[in-house]
């Protein structure tokens, strides 16, 4: 056995059988493996920030880690942009990267670089294997700090001969640690915390947003009268009817904090300090007000789930209290001309029964949450490193996830353009992913974000730097040549009647809404 066949007998009995890629020369023997290795599935993206983003998807849906196979240093930096959103999700995620042999190197050939030097800013764990009879435990290693909670990124570079070479043998699986629960002296300062009658909120994040750690947060809401709130970056959140609902931390600081200033305490359950996504003159940076007192229960790298859990009981709750769940708000899908208050509505009546919502629309949806917050039980991820071109390949991953149930992707066209190529993906893979695409023909964050930065109104010149008219882009046609059946909504009706007949119909499928 070679190294490459050792490396993914590894990956498969250590659970991981799911393998993004995009490779080359350099890791074909890698790939001569996975033809052999029947059980790891194989997914091809036509760039490398959709084979990271779609591992990113798959992770926050299944919890286990799937890979990725990239072609060396290039390979590696065309996907950073989405291991960076992978690495602030915290989810579990193991990269390969081919790599030249080492007698090769000195030769400096064209895509020689600096790989790990490349990964190691995206990586928590990170080695390059050095023998064939080496890289089979090296799988199973990073198997294990990638899977660790909360998930990390781990980054194996292989060079071709190691992979190539004989003596390869199959490590056995590693024991994954439990992640730890914070000490008992916080869970017992936040049961004070929210025994004081003060104003309190829960800031949650990771896997407090989603099963039993979410249901224990609703039964200390219904206790206390304690907000649970999520940040505005956030990976995975259960929501809709007849679950706990859990308000999202506005991206606008002036109404972040304006939904902060009643809370005179608040209790970070994972997650950091509310600040600012960027840094504005003459502004602060923490949107909670002076006199907040914020207490870190949880921090990133502990449990978020198991805390909430063990707050609920130092609080005298178990699974039989009162929980505090989302009643019924679905309303009828509006008709007329199209606007952002109709097209969230619309989403809302007609969100299938556990959906998944993978969302990118900054601007054009931003009211889809607030709309959507009473439809039929669904998830919703979100972009959690603010690198955009994340939503396509995110709904990539979580399709191929869970392939039994309705992707829908609300994205943009700016966004859009960065990984368009996940749209053949989806029609490669026969994915269930609705792709709702809005074209406002600009990059309207930045038109805002200008604004508020005190440099006056855009010349021409500048505003032309947030435009990407001129040509518009067809998004029909972009979405037909990749294989997916598309089509363009001018009314809330068009745009109802194409969202039923999507959700109804297997396979992808793509709407624009020209804005």
């Amino acid at each position: 056995m070679n190294g490459a066949e050792s490396l993914i007998r590894t990956l498969v009995a250590g659970g991981v059988d799911t393998c993004f890629t995009n490779p080359g020369t350099s890791e074909m023997h890698l790939v001569a493996a996975l033809d052999r290795v029947s059980e790891m599935r194989c997914v091809l993206g036509l760039f490398e920030g959709v084979v990271t983003g779609a591992a990113d998807g798959y992770a926050r849906i299944t919890g286990r880690p799937a890979c990725t196979l990239v072609h060396l240093g290039p390979g590696l930096a065309n996907g950073i942009a989405n291991l960076h959103n992978a690495k602030r999700a915290q989810v579990p995620l193991i990269n390969l990267v081919g790599e030249h042999p080492e007698y090769h190197l000195k030769f400096d050939a064209p895509l020689t670089s600096d790989i790990e030097g490349i990964a190691r800013p995206y990586s928590h764990w990170l080695r390059t294997s050095r023998s064939a009879a080496d890289v089979g435990r090296d799988a199973a290693e990073s198997i294990r700090a990638a899977a660790n909670h909360p998930g990390y990124i781990s980054t194996l570079v292989v060079p071709a001969d190691v992979a190539w070479s004989d003596g390869g043998v199959v490590a056995p699986k590693s024991t994954i640690e439990k992640a730890a629960l914070p000490p008992s002296a916080n869970i017992e300062r936040a049961a004070a915390m929210l025994r004081s009658g003060l104003p309190t909120a829960l800031m949650i994040t990771g896997d407090g947003l989603y099963g039993d750690g979410l249901r224990a947060a609703g039964r200390i809401a219904a206790a206390t009268k304690a907000k649970l709130l999520s940040p505005y970056p956030f990976a995975r959140m259960e929501r809709g009817a007849g679950r706990v609902n859990v308000q999202r931390l506005p991206y606008v600081p002036d109404q972040a904090i304006e939904l902060l200033k009643e809370f005179r305490q608040l209790i970070l359950v994972g997650a950091g300090a509310p600040a600012s996504y960027f840094a504005y003159p003459g502004k602060g940076a923490l949107l909670t007000q002076p006199d907040t007192t914020t207490f870190a229960m949880t921090s990133p790298s502990e449990n978020s789930a198991g805390s909430l859990i063990a707050l609920s009981e130092a609080l005298g709750l178990n699974v039989r209290s009162e929980i505090l769940i989302q009643s019924v708000e679905r309303p009828t899908a509006p008709s007329g001309e199209i606007s952002l208050q109709g097209l969230a509505a619309t989403v809302a009546a007609l969100l299938p029964e556990n959906a998944i919502v993978a969302d990118e629309a900054m601007t054009s949806g931003r009211g889809m949450m607030a709309a959507s917050r009473g439809a039929a039980p669904h998830d919703w991820l979100a972009n959690t490193g603010g690198s955009i071109g994340i939503a396509l390949p995110l709904a990539v991953g979580a399709a191929v996830a869970a392939p039994d149930r309705r992707v829908l992707c609300l994205t943009a066209d700016g966004s859009s353009m960065y990984t368009l190529q996940a749209l053949w993906t989806m029609a490669r893979e026969g994915l269930n992913v609705t792709s709702v695409v809005f074209a406002n023909r600009a990059y309207a964050v930045l038109q805002w974000e200008y604004s508020g930065l005190g440099v006056g109104t855009p010349s021409p010149r500048a505003a032309d730097l947030f435009s990407i008219g001129r040509p518009d882009i067809d998004w029909v046609a972009m979405g037909k040549s990749m294989g997916v059946p598309s089509s363009r909504a001018t009314t809330l009706d068009m745009f109802g009647d194409l969202l039923r007949k999507s959700f109804a119909t297997e396979g992808p499928s793509l709407i624009e809404i020209s804005l």
